[in-house]
């Protein structure tokens, strides 16, 4: 399952789109509208990982770990003047080794959380406190989406956003409407805000498309629309998705057209999708359009004249909307983009390699990452606890463009997936605002991960992923531990 339970919006207003190009596109980055230089995954935050921890990790999964100096040779004094004996030096003792006394022991056996995995480091010293199977790669339920927000804010500056189009059509009289993957293009009249802040709405695309039509007098009627969605490829529903995300609201199927998420309520974040987005998006669009008599499917003409062009929201809004509801759409829409941007493919094979390579230039060992979708929402994905405190500690520091997934994060008791009444209540309001963290539930799990600000000022990073036979209650028994985090701070105690 998704872990959203409720309704939310970001904050702010959407920023104003775009001119639209002049130039006829090509490829991917004629889709994308480019506002500032394109960070490449290769040259990012290039960083050393800190710590015995860290070693431990890069070693654990895979990562070539970095050879030692060798010792230098002694330098053999010359024999020939007499050496005076040294005085002995007085003997000295390592300092000892720091005892931390702050334990979580009883809240990490609380039965609810099953087969706990756990991870916590100190953001500033990158000592880890706290480990339990942190170096096993194992299913992270929607904590996945901050690998995805990673991945994309290395390939994408945060200001980029991506084209809708529309086209002159092979025969006389026709259009082509040509998804560029946007899921947030609306079918609801300008002028209204769905659940995606920023979403370009049909209609303006439909009275682009009439006025260049018409500008033209030799144009025949305008009576054929087809409907473009080849940018994506593949199987639209993973195999190893649980139908029920698309029954109960959480999950479309994948196309690289269509609009509002393919909700049947645009204005509700949880709603029931079809089984076709691609025939809804050109069912609506036919309707702006007025004077369609024939819809069918096809690809745009090479080099085919444009008659309109929409936006969808930045790449920041998209991560944002992403995190704080945990939308599965958007951040499946992120992975995809990403994989036909690095040039791995277009289909759902594509995105472990791009996301893997874009991962490249955080510095930090990827080797256990296995990335089958951008959302979580299958559970065959894998990812370390030890590789989210270390990438949250960048998020932490505003590394690249990183600080975009900080501004994300839901905030215990105060905005997003945490701010439910079932999250940090009780006696866990203590830790409220303090806790900026991603939910996670699906089937077999429910994970939290993110950042602490804990009582005695230290900055933490955490994981926890509570594994297997899990109920609802397991959200209580992470927020309690994570409480326990944020109550020790640095003196948390690893017993």
């Amino acid at each position: 399952m998704n872990d959203q339970t409720d309704d939310g919006a970001p904050d702010g207003e959407p920023a104003a789109a775009p001119a639209a190009a002049d130039a006829a596109p090509r490829g991917i980055r004629a889709l994308i509208a480019r506002h500032r230089t394109i960070a490449v995954a290769a040259g990012i935050v290039a960083a050393v990982l800190a710590g015995g921890g860290a070693v431990a990790l890069g070693a654990a999964l895979d990562d070539e770990p970095t050879a030692a100096a060798p010792s230098p040779t002694p330098t053999e004094r010359p024999t020939s003047t007499p050496t005076p004996t040294p005085v002995a030096a007085p003997p000295t003792s390592a300092p000892p080794e720091r005892v931390r006394t702050c334990s979580v022991a009883g809240l990490a056996a609380d039965p609810r959380l099953a087969n706990l995995q756990a991870q916590v480091m100190n953001a500033a010293t990158g000592e880890v406190l706290y480990d339990r199977g942190g170096l096993t790669a194992s299913r992270t339920a929607s904590v996945m989406k901050v690998v995805t927000a990673a991945a994309a804010l290395a390939v994408f500056s945060p200001d980029d956003r991506f084209a809708t189009r529309v086209v002159r059509g092979a025969e006389p009289g026709s259009v082509v409407l040509v998804g560029g993957g946007d899921v947030t293009l609306s079918r609801t009249p300008s002028g209204n805000e769905t659940v995606y802040p920023g979403a370009a709405h049909l209609d303006d695309l439909a009275r682009q498309v009439r006025a260049a039509w018409e500008a033209d007098p030799s144009n025949p009627p305008l009576t054929k629309l087809v409907l473009d969605s080849s940018l994506f490829s593949g199987e639209t529903w993973h195999a190893s998705w649980d139908p029920a995300e698309r029954e109960l609201g959480f999950m479309p199927h994948l196309t690289a057209l269509m609009v509002d998420g393919d909700r049947a309520d645009p204005y509700a974040n949880i709603s029931s999708r079809g089984t076709d987005p691609v025939a809804r998006a050109g069912e609506a669009f036919a309707a702006a359009l007025g004077g369609v008599g024939a819809i069918e499917r096809g690809t745009a003409p090479a080099g085919a004249a444009e008659l309109g062009r929409v936006w969808s929201p930045t790449v920041a809004q998209l991560v944002d909307k992403s995190l704080i509801v945990s939308d599965n759409t958007v951040a499946e829409m992120l992975a995809r983009l990403v994989a036909i941007e690095l040039g791995t493919g277009t289909d759902f094979a594509a995105i472990d390699p791009a996301v893997r390579q874009a991962l490249t230039g955080y510095g930090i060992a990827r080797g256990g990452i296995r990335v089958i979708d951008g959302s979580g929402l299958s559970p065959d994905n894998a990812v370390p606890p030890a590789y989210l405190t270390r990438l949250f500690a960048k998020v932490d520091a505003r590394e690249g463009n990183l600080g975009v997934i900080l501004d994300g994060l839901p905030v215990a008791g105060r905005k997003g997936s945490l701010s439910y009444a079932d999250r940090f209540a009780g006696d866990n309001a203590v830790a409220h605002g303090a806790v900026l963290a991603k939910t996670g539930w699906i089937t077999t799990g429910y994970t939290l991960s993110g950042i602490i600000r804990a009582q005695d000022g230290t900055t933490l990073t955490f994981a926890v992923y509570a594994l297997g036979d899990v109920t609802a209650a397991a959200k209580q028994a992470i927020d309690t531990l994570a409480t326990g985090f944020y109550r020790c701070g640095d003196e948390l105690a690893d017993d």
